[in-house]
């Protein structure tokens, strides 16, 4: 007879369960050890391939209009990713140190001039124009605040992006009372979304960054902002609840 069938039957089953629990806690360690390599290696991945796309998108844009002569890979047994980018940075600046002067001034809005005469080519360019503009200049004013809007139904609140308010004959259309123009992104994609006008009096701004909250939308909630914002958060659902419970209340009398 072996040895294991001269053990009792309780110390057998205790040895399994021992070689049971080893052998868990080991799958659970490498296990932990998989998902915080995959938290850390998962954004720099994800980071380095979006830079190398845009990389390689500038590049295929850019190394067209060179001429072979004047190109790194004409002379070179490969070719350098991100020369396209490197020439594209340096003509954009060129570009804007000439138009910063006074013959660099007429000959834009020489060109300007001829773009608005045509009747299709117009309201993209000057679309184009103005969001760039408010992108990029210093002085447009892009989303820079965000606020909740109670939306798509009572006592259900929604992120917003502001920015200018109404101006010309849409203030003078509009309701009684400031209104600020209004963007809410889908999640979790932002590029699409809702634009309208709403009354200030109803949004509730929020000290978190533009950044924070576009994190908030693509995560679908799961990457919370901290800090003031978390606590107006429970003060507004605080709120809203107070507001839904006086409502059934009155109802009820």
């Amino acid at each position: 007879m072996n040895e294991i069938d001269q053990k009792p039957a309780d110390a057998l089953t205790t040895d399994l369960g021992a070689v049971a629990a080893v052998h868990t806690g080991v799958a659970g360690r490498i296990r932990n050890y998989f998902l915080t390599g995959l938290v850390v290696a998962g954004p720099l991945a994800v980071t380095a391939w979006l830079i190398w796309s845009v990389i390689n998108w500038v590049d295929d844009v850019v190394r067209p209009l060179i001429p072979p002569a004047y190109r790194p890979e004409s002379y070179l047994p490969w070719p350098i990713p991100g020369t396209g980018l490197i020439i594209a940075f340096v003509g954009l600046t060129l570009l804007g140190f000439l138009t910063a002067n006074l013959v660099g001034r007429s000959l834009v809005e020489l060109g300007e001039g001829l773009l608005n005469r045509m009747p299709i080519v117009r309201p993209i360019y000057n679309t184009m124009k103005q969001i760039f503009e408010a992108l990029f200049s210093k002085t447009g004013s892009s989303f820079r605040k965000v606020a909740l809007v109670e939306f798509p139904a009572p006592g259900m609140w929604s992120l917003v992006f502001l920015s200018n308010p109404p101006g010309g004959d849409l203030a003078a259309r509009l309701p009684a009372g400031e209104h600020v123009s209004a963007f809410m992104p889908c999640t979790p994609n932002p590029t699409t979304g809702f634009f309208f006008y709403v009354p200030r009096k109803d949004l509730i701004e929020l000290d978190i960054t533009v950044e924070s909250a576009m994190t908030l939308l693509i995560s679908a909630g799961m990457v919370q902002p901290d800090g003031d914002a978390q606590k107006k958060l429970a003060a507004l659902a605080a709120n809203a609840k107070a507001a839904q419970a006086a409502k059934a209340l009155t109802t009820a009398k």
